[in-house]
């Protein structure tokens, strides 16, 4: 498990404090000392080769969508392997649901929306994401609009590529999986469909899925579009996301609220002091103060 430290790992990242784990590792804020930004850094745990290959799979991601959340940088050392993404201060949809039960109707069909842009975007890029679910969609922090962000895409692959399982086993999150998938069909774009359906129900209802048992629309305007999501036959549901927003969008949602608080879960940056930062880096920077004031002194002789 990597702590922080003086020395950035990989050459690159900074670790400044832990922010939350994955099923991979852990995420650190960081220091990415190549640009200079604060960034989330994913590092990987403990891994075999096939936790490797999708670990180097998900840094590979470069889905550029406002509600995507793919790596921006990674660095490796030796059997340490670390990847950059932009950090997101309001934790995820999971946190806001264990704060206050049901949404809203109008704010989760904000959400909705989002996510339905999220899934166009990256079914549009040949990907099929494969663990849609409250936990890996992240907010960031408002008191009006939300703004969401897909991420994790550690079990996500291309529609095209060679599948990352051994035999009929299933890759997700139970309850959030639709019934092909369980059963362990080849990756297809409606599933992700289905667990942005089941994903709408928990927000409109608090109660997370039972695994085994289909999902329970609630009675509202999203009923009809929430059914087509969840369909068991995936032939019944829309037949892209692109198409399951539009249809969202032609439904009248009602002005309800009041609508949640994301407040900043994350809150000030740990302060990094000189002390802090790796010998190479200030040895250069001295060097590059000692040549700017060496030209100085050339000029005015």
């Amino acid at each position: 498990m990597p702590t922080p430290t003086t020395t950035p790992l990989a050459g690159r990242y900074l670790l400044l404090d832990q922010v939350g784990t994955g099923g991979m590792g852990s995420v650190w804020r960081a220091q990415d000392l190549r640009t200079g930004d604060q960034v989330a850094a994913k590092v990987l745990g403990a891994h075999d080769s096939a936790t490797l290959l999708r670990f180097v799979r998900e840094q590979s991601l470069r889905i550029r969508h406002p509600h995507v959340l793919t790596p921006t940088g990674w660095a490796a050392d030796d059997h340490r392997v670390v990847f950059g993404m932009d950090l997101v201060h309001g934790g995820s949809v999971a946190e806001l649901l264990a704060e206050t039960g049901p949404l809203p109707t109008s704010y989760a069909g904000a959400l909705l929306d989002q996510l339905l842009q999220a899934l166009a975007a990256v079914h549009a890029a040949g990907v099929v994401h494969r663990d849609v679910k409250p936990a890996n969609l992240l907010l960031d922090p408002s008191d009006r609009m939300p703004f969401l962000r897909l991420g994790d895409f550690g079990v996500a692959v291309p529609v095209e590529d060679v599948r990352l399982t051994r035999g009929p086993a299933a890759v997700g999150t139970d309850g959030y999986m639709a019934p092909e998938q369980t059963a362990g069909a080849a990756p297809d774009p409606r599933q992700d469909l289905y667990a942005a359906g089941v994903v709408a129900i928990q927000l409109l209802t608090g109660r997370p899925p039972k695994p085994g048992r289909a999902p329970m629309v609630p009675e509202g305007p999203l009923r009809p579009l929430l059914t087509a999501l969840v369909d068991p036959d995936p032939e019944l549901r829309p037949p892209s996301a692109a198409a399951a927003l539009e249809r969202l969008r032609r439904i009248e949602l009602p002005v309800d609220g009041p609508w949640p608080v994301v407040p900043d879960r994350l809150g000030d940056p740990p302060r990094v002091d000189a002390a802090r930062w790796p010998t190479p880096v200030i040895v250069v920077s001295l060097v590059v103060i000692a040549a700017c004031t060496l030209a100085c002194v050339l000029m005015l002789r």
